[in-house]
Parts: structure tokens; sequence; C-alpha cells
């Protein structure tokens, strides 16, 4: 399990430290993708494996499906920890969640969303302002 929020630098190599409790989980496998909202998402491979089956059983006949699919599989990658407990962050990856120099790395129960530092606060703030709302709608569902 994935809670809290940390943040790192990125350095000059594209190198990304993962926090210490995260990574015995992660340390088994672990895979960093697209996310939603212009983030990443970092993954156990146990985790990855489950997510990408489900993706490969969407509808191949409906747009949305396929396209979603693809996003998140062919912005795949497999990661290795150095031993300081870093990851690279390859550039295409970079480059869509906008980190520059300092980067949120938040726990989110099964996987771990990577951020960059002002976007978070951004995201952030927005949400917080919204959670009143978002709560109820939530209670509608059953949440």
């Amino acid at each position: 399990m994935f809670i809290g929020e940390y943040t790192y630098s990125i350095d000059e190599k594209k190198r990304l430290a993962v926090p210490p409790k995260f990574r015995a989980e992660l340390k088994k496998g672990a895979v960093i993708t697209r996310g939603l909202d212009n983030c990443l998402f970092l993954y156990s491979r146990e985790e990855w494996e489950k997510l990408a089956e489900k993706l490969s059983q969407m509808p191949l006949s409906r747009a949305d499906a396929r396209g979603f699919a693809r996003i998140m599989l062919s912005g795949a990658m497999e990661v290795d920890f150095d031993n300081l407990g870093r990851i690279l962050v390859p550039d295409y990856l970079k480059d869509y969640a906008k980190l520059k120099k300092k980067a949120v790395v938040a726990g989110l129960y099964s996987r771990v969303e990577i951020w960059d530092e002002e976007e978070w606060k951004i995201y952030k703030e927005k949400m917080e302002k919204e959670a009143g709302d978002i709560a109820e709608r939530l209670n509608e569902l059953g949440v």
C-alpha cells in the first residue's frame, strides 16, 4: 500500500528518488507510464499486470477504449532502482508530465503518482476547494 506525499529533486541525469517506504514493493519490479491529469503513474509489477490485463480486454471496436489503452500501454516502461533508490524518468514521460526541477511523489494506495511540484500545487489547491462538492457526489454513488 502506497500512502503519503514526498518532494524530491530530479537530477541532471533525469533520476528521481522514490520514498524508501515505497521501494520494498517496487523493487520486485516496477513500471512507469503516462497517468491522467498530466502526471505519471508508477505501479508495482503485480499491479501493472492486473491493469494491463484489463486494458487488453477492452473492446477494440471502441475508439475511446483503443485510445486509452494506447496511451497507457505504449507509454509504459519498466524501471530499475539504483543504489540510492532512484529511477530514471525517460524524456517522453518527463515531457508529458512537465517535470522540471522538483517532483512530488504521492502514494495512492495501489499506485504512485509523480507530479511536477508546481502542477501538483495547482491541482491540489483546486481539489481542496472542491472537496465538499466532490464528497457529496461520491456519497450519491455510495462511496
